[in-house]
């Protein structure tokens, strides 16, 4: 049963029991979503965290590049410092062990590594500086926090959220025919109102239905008409940094047709459109499957996705359901296969069944103190930079479509002596004195 705890978890570590039944063990983790393991004294927000990124954003985008003109390397020195003087150095090793006490010594691993896998459904990719202030708080606050709820309500709240708006730049997707692309200015600019359709097509592509739901490229247009105004309001202080909110003069007006249903102009017509698409059958099918990969093997069986798609079916959707069901599918087929795990979640099983351990709050006495953030020595750093030479940075994606499941993409010569090298630092670095 050793290599259960391995594929829904992290391992047992070297003095840990077996529970007398896994698989009540387990499912119980997924009931419910617990206050984050974490003893820092201050856990910042999503909206605290956009702070610092607008301070930067702005500071940046007027006084630098005004100032340092016609002196590059006096830009990029600036620049360093206001990334350091802002945090940007520090908030994403920090988020890492927030994120990393979860599965190493949280009593619920089972859900910190089901999390783990809806944070990579749910790529933020590595653009607009998100992944240096605002992916960890995203991954908390917007998909973590529902993982005791439905699908449908993760999708909605993570398709409206900041860092996503931004990320897939629903922020320049402009009805061409609202009241804003009458305006004069853009005529005399020369900045016509467009179509964005990045968010609109990765909501259907990798989101909820993926390219087996039959999906034309017309679709993805009127998806994004539907889209239209759902962005931060623009202004000088905050740069993009505002709330998102519904902006009814960016709208595209009019009825539009997706996968053949018509939905009324105005703001909800999102909120019935996701619904739609979370209950496509392509969907249920989708996350069943990736759910599977994740945690069984490469290449799911139909048997083995069907208990997922008819949990989803009885519960509407319910995520502790579907995650109950595919922890019991694990369970069943675990003697059958075995799952070559992804880097980051071996790292965690290296750490954790060594007896290591790491992700404790980072002193005071190891940070040097800047205006606004932090700088942190090269020591507490390398939990952050050891994922990215790993190949698996959980807010460094290249991609929107995030990190593979495949075992064949994590098999390279070099990745797998990365793999030995760190295995052996990390059982005599981090090892529990």
């Amino acid at each position: 049963m050793k290599n259960f705890f391995r594929k829904v978890a992290f391992g047992l570590k070297p003095d840990e029991k077996i529970s007398s039944d896994p698989l009540v063990w387990a499912q119980k983790q997924v009931e419910t979503v617990p206050e984050l393991n974490w003893k820092g004294k201050h856990i910042y927000s999503e909206k605290e965290m956009r702070k610092y990124w607008i301070t930067q954003r702005v500071e940046e985008n007027t006084t630098l590049r005004k100032k340092y003109k016609n002196d590059p390397k006096g830009f990029e020195r600036a620049e360093k410092q206001l990334e350091y003087d802002t945090g940007g150095k520090y908030w994403p090793t920090n988020e890492i062990c927030i994120r990393h006490a979860e599965g190493i010594r949280s009593d619920h691993p089972v859900l910190a590594k089901l999390w783990y896998f809806w944070t990579n459904h749910f790529t933020i990719s590595k653009t607009q500086r998100l992944h240096q202030y605002s992916t960890g708080a995203y991954q908390r606050e917007f998909i973590r926090a529902n993982m005791d709820k439905t699908f449908e309500t993760m999708v909605y709240e993570a398709t409206v959220a900041w860092p996503m708006i931004m990320h897939l730049d629903n922020k320049d997707n402009i009805g061409p025919k609202s009241e804003s692309a009458r305006q004069e200015w853009r005529r005399k600019e020369k900045r016509p109102a467009t179509l964005n359709e990045n968010h609109a097509r990765e909501l259907m592509e990798l989101h909820t239905i993926s390219p087996k739901g039959g999906y034309t490229q017309e679709d993805v247009q009127e998806l994004a008409k539907i889209m239209t105004g759902w962005r931060p309001k623009w202004t000088k202080k905050s740069d993009q940094g505002t709330d998102i909110r519904f902006m009814s003069d960016r709208h595209e007006p009019g009825k539009k047709t997706v996968l053949g249903k018509t939905y009324k102009n105005g703001r909800k017509s999102l909120k019935i459109a996701i619904k739609d698409l979370v209950n496509h059958p392509s969907c249920r099918e989708f996350i069943a499957t990736k759910l599977c990969r994740y945690l069984i093997t490469d290449q799911p069986t139909k048997q083995m996705i069907a208990p997922i798609i008819k949990a989803w079916e009885l519960s509407d959707g319910y995520l502790p359901e579907v995650h109950k069901a595919a922890i019991k599918v694990a369970f069943e087929y675990n003697d059958k296969y075995k799952k070559f795990q992804n880097p980051e979640n071996w790292w965690i099983q290296t750490i954790n069944m060594s007896g290591a351990s790491y992700a404790y709050p980072i002193p005071e006495k190891k940070m040097d103190r800047f205006k606004l953030g932090f700088l942190v020595t090269q020591e507490l750093k390398e939990p952050d930079w050891r994922l990215e030479n790993i190949g698996y940075h959980p807010y460094k994606a290249k991609q929107p479509n995030g990190y593979s499941d495949l075992s064949t993409d994590w098999l390279s010569t070099e990745l797998i002596i990365r793999r030995l090298m760190y295995a052996k630092e990390a059982f005599h670095q981090y090892k529990v004195k």
